[in-house]
């Protein structure tokens, strides 16, 4: 069997379950560390050439990350291609159930059994905060309605102050985040690498979440340490 991932969250999920199949991934894929296949571009632009010259029997995609005239190329092509799209935990652990069986294995890794472990109990505190989340700026983009992030927050304390928003990554004004009178405002390292210098200072008075992006976004592997890694992230602001 030989997979090309075009999601980082995924190239970490096989990596970790059949690290012999994976034959290619993009550029943006960083875990596991060392990792050593064909790289084949970025997530929104690959380069289909590449993906199509290592013969793959499977290319994984998402369909938020990637685009849907990259997959339709590709099933052009007599490629089979496997597109996720979890909006919430569940969906994830489910998604990942399903392509852990996809590649054959019968036996759920200890990765797995350990992110369903992980998420039947989190860590909440008492008392819920009402978050803006931006994961952009210049312009300012917020998580919005239905996102994955969103329900990892969810799950965690943290009600996101945009969930009820029409748009799943609206671009409001700074005055009009501001205007929401926030508790709590979260701020992921990526996409965007917000740092204790670059965000906090737009929400005077505001306490400030510095968070890990892999955490909060991507379903994978770092679900199993998500909950309590981003508990602690969110329990200390700056």
């Amino acid at each position: 069997m030989r997979v090309v991932s075009l999601v980082p969250s995924l190239t970490e999920a096989v990596a970790a379950t059949r690290p012999e199949v994976l034959v290619g991934a993009t550029d943006w894929c960083t875990h596991p560390a060392g990792l050593d296949v064909a790289r084949v571009g970025g997530t929104k632009y690959p380069d289909l050439d590449r993906v199509l010259a290592l013969a793959p029997d499977l290319v994984l995609l998402n369909e938020e990350e990637n685009r849907l005239a990259d997959a339709e190329a590709l099933r052009a092509a007599g490629v089979p291609v496997r597109v996720t799209f979890p909006r919430t935990v569940p969906e994830a652990l489910d998604q990942l159930g399903a392509l852990v069986g996809a590649l054959g294995v019968s036996v759920e890794p200890s990765w797995l059994r350990a992110a369903r472990r992980a998420w039947a109990a989190p860590p909440v505190p008492e008392h819920v905060r009402t978050a803006v989340v931006p994961v952009w700026r210049r312009p300012w983009v917020v998580l919005g309605r239905d996102t994955f992030a969103g329900d990892v927050l969810r799950r965690l304390g943290v009600a996101n102050a945009w969930a009820d928003d029409p748009e799943r990554y609206p671009r409001p004004a700074l005055d009009a985040l501001r205007a929401r009178s926030p508790e709590l405002v979260v701020l992921p390292d990526e996409p965007y690498r917000f740092t204790a210098d670059d965000g906090p200072e737009a929400f005077p008075g505001v306490p400030a979440a510095l968070v890990s992006g892999r955490h909060l976004t991507w379903y994978g592997p770092s679900l199993a340490e998500a909950p309590a890694l981003l508990a602690a992230q969110l329990a200390s602001p700056v």
